[in-house]
C-alpha cells in the first residue's frame, strides 16, 4: 500500500500561461451604451500611466484597474481604455469628466 499524500496533484492542464496570468481574463458586460470587453489588470501588471476617462485622474503604474473595450469586434486597440475600478461601476450614474483641451492627449 502506497502512502497518503495530503498535497493535491498539479493538474497540467489547470495551468494558465503567464501571459493569461498577467494579463487576466476579458469578460463581457452589458451595460446601457452596448456590451463590452472588460479586464481586470492586477497593480503587479501594470506598468504604465493611463488616465482614466471616469474621473480624468491618472491610473499609476501598480495600481490595480480595468481595460474595458467595445464588444462589437469593430475596434482595435486604440479603443481601448483603461479606468479606475469604482469608476468603472458608476459609469452608469456619471458622465466623463473631461477637463483638458482638444489639442491636449486623449488618454495617458
Amino acid at each position: 500500500m502506497s502512502p497518503r499524500r495530503n498535497r493535491p496533484r498539479r493538474d497540467e492542464t489547470a495551468h494558465l500561461d503567464s501571459e493569461r496570468v498577467r494579463q487576466g481574463v476579458a469578460s463581457v458586460q452589458q451595460w446601457r451604451d452596448g456590451d463590452w470587453q472588460v479586464r481586470g489588470i492586477s497593480g503587479g501588471a501594470s506598468v504604465k500611466t493611463y488616465r482614466c476617462p471616469g474621473c480624468d485622474q491618472e491610473i499609476r503604474p501598480g495600481v490595480a484597474h480595468v481595460v474595458a473595450w467595445p464588444a462589437d469586434g469593430r475596434g482595435d486597440l486604440t479603443d481601448r481604455r483603461h479606468w479606475h475600478s469604482g469608476c468603472w461601476r458608476a459609469r452608469d450614474r456619471r458622465s466623463p469628466v473631461v477637463q483638458r483641451g482638444r489639442s491636449a492627449p486623449r488618454h495617458g
